[in-house]
């Protein structure tokens, strides 16, 4: 039997299901989700070794069609680099909606040389079922591509199937990463995202998109994790917001995340956050870069 393995980007516009596709693949937490755009900020690689193959995805922030501030356009950038080094590009789109972003997207994808794969996601909602036919007829038109595969990433249909067809267009290699890796990143990265995840879950408006988690400390000892992270806001305004009166709100998120975090890494978790300002880091290209974004 020949070994593949190769990069396998996944692509699409904010919020179309990119990062649980990944997770549902991998069956387990690699990239976290929330209902709320821009939530995915970095390449994130997700390795799934079988006995056959590796297939390395690779998560990518969603493109953004307005990329007014330094995240935005580096979090395009990021997402561009993705694509010029895969293998094969799984473009990910919603079989009941087609926006101006996902024709944006596609009109990247002009430019790529590697074979695209269009996943049809969230096929679960349409009804009637006859519908489906439709919307795939809709997409074949915009483009030609490798496949048409209808997916439902949160319900993990047809995902067994694409993990057989995905290798067909991967070049002939032994893998690249060790068979019991699953990702690139670190723990510490994972409690930070964690972190953030809560946040953006529990904030409204544009707070969750002005801040970031810095871990301070990271301890391993025999009975738990300690874990100290400092959440960075960009306004003054939105420090006593994170906080919450009374600290409810960095007490509730803190709750939230460390038992996350004791079902992740199987361990007891304690966890001291705190909230600092820094003006403006995320319209700041080099305050980015010094906080770990690519």
């Amino acid at each position: 039997m020949t070994t593949r393995c190769g990069f396998a980007a996944v692509i699409g516009r904010p919020n179309v299901g990119k990062s649980t596709l990944i997770n549902a693949i991998m069956g387990r937490k690699i990239s976290i989700v929330t209902n709320k755009p821009q939530t995915t900020r970095h390449r994130i690689l997700a390795v799934h070794t079988d006995s056959d193959n590796q297939i390395v995805f690779v998560d990518t922030p969603g493109i953004h069609r307005k990329a007014s501030r330094a995240m935005n356009r580096l979090m395009n950038r990021t997402a561009a680099n993705a694509l010029a080094d895969a293998d094969v590009v799984l473009f990910v789109c919603e079989a009941t909606r087609w926006t101006d972003e996902d024709q944006d997207v596609l009109q990247r994808l002009q430019s790529v040389e590697a074979p695209v794969i269009a996943l049809l996601n969230k096929v679960d909602r349409v009804q009637p079922k006859e519908r489906l036919l439709a919307a795939i007829g809709e997409l074949s038109a915009r483009r030609e591509f490798a496949e048409i595969f209808p997916i439902s990433a949160l319900k993990k249909d047809n995902l067994k199937e694409l993990l057989q067809v995905i290798p067909n267009y991967l070049p002939e290699s032994p893998p690249l990463f060790p068979e019991d890796m699953h990702t690139d990143r670190s723990k510490e990265f994972l409690a930070a995202e964690v972190i953030r995840e809560k946040l953006t879950e529990m904030l409204h408006q544009e707070v969750p998109y002005g801040l970031t988690v810095q871990i301070e400390r990271y301890a391993v000892a025999a009975d738990r994790v300690s874990i100290d992270a400092v959440i960075l806001v960009d306004r003054e305004n939105h420090k006593g917001i994170v906080v919450g009166k009374g600290g409810q709100v960095l007490k509730r998120v803190g709750q939230s995340a460390r038992l996350d975090l004791c079902d992740q890494l199987d361990s007891r978790v304690h966890l001291e956050l705190w909230v600092k300002v820094k003006d403006n880091w995320s319209d700041s290209e080099q305050d980015l870069l010094r906080l770990g974004y690519e």
